[in-house]
């Protein structure tokens, strides 16, 4: 829950580009929106509690950040959280929606963390 603001706040940042944003959780419905809490009725919410997605996209840590194109490719990912790698992620998106970059990192983002191990 600690990348939640950050999550969030580029997520956001993006909602009226020509991309669809949610968030994937690795978990059922009852601890999705108990781990999202108001973000739950504000985002489109994937739960994946098989990791089913996760293991298609071959996403190692969670969080991740990740631009899955409309065909299903995966066309950018940052795993944990390494502001340079969200950047990387952001600019992509800003590249292929023709959209305003986010401040990444910004003033209250917490420092790099590798994540834990996406398959639990």
């Amino acid at each position: 829950s600690w990348i939640l603001r950050s999550a969030t706040r580029i997520l956001e940042h993006f909602r009226d580009a020509d991309v669809r944003i949610n968030f994937i959780v690795t978990a059922g419905p009852a601890d999705a929106r108990a781990f999202l809490g108001p973000l739950a009725d504000s985002h489109l919410v994937f739960c994946d509690p098989d990791r089913v997605a996760v293991k298609a996209l071959a996403i190692e840590q969670i969080p991740a950040f990740v631009l899955v194109r409309v065909d299903g490719v995966l066309a950018a990912a940052a795993e944990g959280w390494h502001a340079h790698e969200w950047h990387a992620v952001a600019e992509r998106i800003t590249e292929l929606t023709h959209w305003s970059m986010p401040t990444i990192p910004g003033p209250d983002d917490p420092g790099p963390f590798d994540g834990s191990p996406s398959l639990g």
